[in-house]
C-alpha cells in the first residue's frame, strides 16, 4: 500500500485493520480522490478514519468519491465523520459523493436522515461525472436520468426534477434540478 503514501504523504502512517482504506486519484477532476473502504466505521476507528480522511483533504483533495461496496457497517459516529468531512471540504469549492452503499449502510444515513445531504452515485463513471460537470449543469443535460432506487435498487427514470414514488417498493423519492436523488 506504498501507493497511498505516494498520493498524500503520510496517509498510511497509522493503520488500522478494522478499516482499510486504499486511494487512487482523479487526474480528470482537479482535488479528485477516490477513497476505497473495506472494513467498517464504528466509535473505535472513527477518529483514526477522520485523522487519515483530514490529512488528504489538508494536502488539497477537495472533491471526495468514498467507493462504500466492502464498508459493512457504518455507526452513527461514522456518519458523523462523512458529515464533517463534508463541512471542510464544502467552504473550499469541493463536495462528497457516496459510491455503491451497502443496503444495511444505507438504512443507517437514511434512518439518522443523513441520505438526503450526500451525493450518492450508482458508480465511479457518474461520481466523477458529477464533479467534472459541477457549477455548468443544465437542465436538458440532466433529464430524462436513469437511477436506481436507493432503497430497493429498481432501475428508475426520472423526466424531470420532482417527487415520485417507486414502482417497486413504493418510496417516495424526490429529484432535484440537478438530478441529485433524495428521500421524501
Amino acid at each position: 500500500m506504498s501507493g497511498n503514501n505516494e498520493i498524500v504523504a503520510g496517509f498510511d502512517i497509522e493503520k488500522d485493520d478494522s478499516l482499510k482504506i486504499r486511494l487512487q486519484k482523479i487526474d480528470s477532476v482537479k482535488g479528485c480522490l477516490v477513497l476505497y473502504l473495506t472494513g467498517y466505521i464504528d466509535t473505535y476507528n472513527s477518529n483514526l478514519f477522520q485523522k487519515r480522511v483530514n490529512k488528504a483533504i489538508e494536502s488539497g483533495y477537495t472533491r471526495l468519491i468514498f467507493h462504500c461496496g466492502s464498508l459493512n457497517y457504518v455507526s452513527s459516529t461514522g456518519i458523523g465523520s462523512f458529515t464533517a468531512f463534508l463541512k471542510t471540504v464544502k467552504p473550499r469549492g469541493g463536495n462528497l459523493v457516496l459510491l455503491e452503499i451497502q443496503p444495511k449502510v444505507y438504512e443507517v444515513f437514511q434512518l439518522l436522515g443523513f441520505s438526503q445531504f450526500f451525493n450518492i452515485k450508482d458508480n465511479l463513471d457518474e461520481a466523477v461525472a458529477f464533479f467534472e460537470s459541477e457549477g455548468e449543469t443544465k437542465s436538458s443535460d440532466i433529464f430524462p436520468k436513469i437511477f436506481r432506487c436507493p432503497i430497493c435498487s429498481k432501475k428508475l427514470k426520472a423526466t424531470k426534477a420532482g417527487r415520485f414514488r417507486c414502482s417497486e417498493c413504493k418510496t417516495i423519492l424526490a429529484i432535484d434540478n440537478t438530478g441529485q436523488v433524495f428521500l421524501g
